[in-house]
């Protein structure tokens, strides 16, 4: 393995998360341990490809048992660095952003919002539930004095790369962008993007649509 190789597999990383849920569903039922294929159907996925997944953990189970519930969702947690507290600063206070702020279920996770942050004269200074919103030339402050790494940039497409440049020279070290356009990101900072409209195109496409078989045929002919 070359020296930086990432231990888990990107799409692995990617389903930790399901998995990390379905065990707190069965926790919270005191549910103590779980076969490979009950979890896979809570996760949504196949049990050869959990199996896979856990494996790079070096999380086998047990034969004729499973898997130990709180072990499992314990070992989940420290994969994903959840076992510490994220600080996250949120960039951008327009309709997204703003519900973006007013949502608790970050908090619940492990990610709190700390910090708000905008450049509109009307935005900087009002409050949005306890916090603040403050000028975009105090994130580096911000970052500093919260021990922030993690940034969610929701401002319009055109602001959106100088945002992010200037988040990361404050000290951010990933970027969760809702901003529907390609961000340009150093190495060593980790960006996702989470484009809306783009996730609704790919649902339309699975969506049942009466004579679409009819149509493509007459398109293609």
């Amino acid at each position: 393995m070359d020296v930086g190789e990432p231990l888990v597999p990107a799409a692995t990383v990617a389903r930790l998360p399901l998995y990390l849920r379905s065990l707190e569903q069965l926790g919270e039922d005191d549910v103590a341990t779980v076969s490979s294929s009950r979890l896979a159907e809570l996760a949504g996925v196949n049990a050869a490809k959990l199996r896979k997944d856990l494996s790079h953990l070096g999380s086998y189970g047990t034969r004729g048992v499973g898997y130990q519930v709180p072990n499992l969702a314990a070992q989940i947690r420290y994969e994903l660095g959840l076992d510490e507290v994220s600080p996250v600063v949120v960039i951008g206070l327009g309709n997204l952003g703003q519900a973006l702020a007013n949502h608790a279920g970050f908090g619940d996770r492990g990610f709190p919002i700390v910090a708000l942050v905008d450049v509109d004269p009307a935005k900087v200074g009002t409050r949005i539930g306890s916090m603040t919103v403050a000028h975009l030339d105090d994130l580096a402050r911000i970052v500093t004095a919260h021990d922030v790494q993690t940034a969610i940039i929701a401002t319009p497409v055109g602001a959106a790369q100088a945002v992010c440049d200037q988040a990361i020279e404050a000290g951010i070290v990933s970027v969760l962008n809702f901003a529907p356009t390609v961000l340009q990101v150093p190495e060593g900072v980790a960006l996702r993007p989470v484009d809306l409209a783009l996730e609704l195109q790919i649902l339309t496409y699975y969506r049942p649509r009466v004579g679409r078989r009819d149509e493509n045929v007459r398109l293609l002919g």
